[in-house]
């Protein structure tokens, strides 16, 4: 069967992101599915994320003859075919085994950016053989100087360009919904992760295949792969000290494109600006760190205007369908990116998952410009609501 032949299949089965959603917790365990569908405290984030996109609506104007939507995308003088990107996420192997090299093949392919995370369980030496010229690299920032140029020089070396530095990590949040499913590092073998590794047969076959999940990135530092370890590592070495100072010195180290992910107040944004980075990254970790937080959509038009066009806007948190990206071109962001979605892809049909949601996303996006009657984001910004 051809690519095209299974992209065409695939629609037919799965053709929105819920339909993912519903076929990836069937498939992983459930543990596995808590930790990466959860919020934090009560999770009214993830509520308050999913709803303020329904309250942006636009008013379409028709007539226009036929039309067609342009959704190639330059940022930072590369050009991506559309402005979507998958987000980091930590663990990702714990969700199906070897996501992150799927996940970059699919940007490889479809020629838009993927993201690694410092505590994925694949490494950046691994994964840019799969991303080619369409990876960026997540750092949770070490408190050791050392420790930080190490990783900012293998992810550099290994092909990825463009830096996402994660603000708002300061602390670990509590993350009550994957505690109560009984996540642990590492997990512990008991009759309910049994009864799950026999349930979800496929998800078990794979993953005892590839080997139980490991932040590898970071065991290259310890010497020791168990993973109770490496997490108190990660806990004890990274995080928690970011500051303007910090962010100033990664400029200064990193040869690229430097994001300043997880940005909700203006005044960070115009501090982020004046000390040299070159984007802004609106988020609020998808839900998973502040449940005190806006939602990220209803954060981004007060750091629009205070941006004013100065470095591109990247945007995340509650991004599930392609009127989602256009809402949120539409609010002022340059470039979208998604975690989530990609990972239900995966977990819910493998390889080709992350290939599926892409399309998924950019055919919505492209389809509701159409029905609103622009072709372009400019057009799209200048309509009316």
């Amino acid at each position: 069967m051809s690519y095209e032949q299974k992209k065409a299949k695939l629609n037919n089965q799965y053709p929105a992101i819920i339909d993912l959603a519903k076929k990836a917790k069937k498939r992983i365990p459930n543990v596995a599915w808590q930790y990466l569908s959860a919020g934090t405290g009560d999770e009214d984030l993830l509520d308050r994320n999913l709803a303020a996109f329904q309250n942006i609506t636009f008013l379409p104007k028709f007539c226009k003859g036929m039309i067609e939507a342009n959704v190639e995308t330059i940022l930072f003088g590369k050009k991506y075919s559309a402005p979507i990107g998958v987000a980091p996420v930590g663990l990702t192997g714990l969700m199906w085994p070897r996501v992150e090299h799927y996940l970059a093949a699919t940007a490889n392919r479809l020629q838009i950016p993927y993201s690694l995370s410092t505590v994925a369980t694949e490494t950046p030496e691994t994964v840019g053989e799969y991303v080619g010229n369409m990876g960026w690299f997540q750092l949770y920032p070490p408190k050791d100087k050392a420790l930080r140029q190490s990783l900012l020089k293998r992810a550099k070396e290994a092909g990825f360009h463009t830096l996402l530095v994660t603000a708002d990590v300061p602390m670990a949040s509590r993350r009550e919904r994957t505690k109560r499913a009984g996540l642990t590092m590492p997990p512990r073998i008991t009759p309910r992760m049994i009864w799950e590794g026999i349930t979800h047969p496929t998800w078990t076959y794979y993953t005892l295949r590839n080997g139980l999940p490991r932040l590898r990135t970071v065991e290259h530092y310890t010497g020791n792969s168990d993973l109770k370890f490496t997490s108190g590592f990660v806990g004890n070495r990274l995080g928690g000290t970011l500051s303007w100072d910090y962010c100033k010195a990664l400029k200064e180290e990193w040869d690229g494109p430097v994001i300043l992910k997880g940005i909700l107040h203006p005044e960070d944004a115009a501090k982020a600006i004046e000390i040299g980075l070159d984007g802004i990254g609106v988020s609020n970790h998808g839900a998973r760190q502040f449940n005190g937080a806006p939602a990220a959509i209803e954060a981004l038009p007060a750091i629009v205007r205070e941006v004013a066009g100065k470095v591109p806007i990247i945007f995340d948190s509650g991004i599930r369908t392609g009127l989602d990206m256009m809402r949120a071109l539409y609010l002022g962001a340059d470039f979208i990116m998604a975690g989530r979605p990609f990972i239900y892809g995966v977990a819910a049909i493998g390889e080709y998952g992350g290939d599926h949601v892409a399309h998924i996303l950019i055919d919505d996006l492209k389809n509701n410009m159409v029905q609103l009657g622009v072709t372009s984001v400019t057009e799209l910004r200048a309509h009316d609501t």
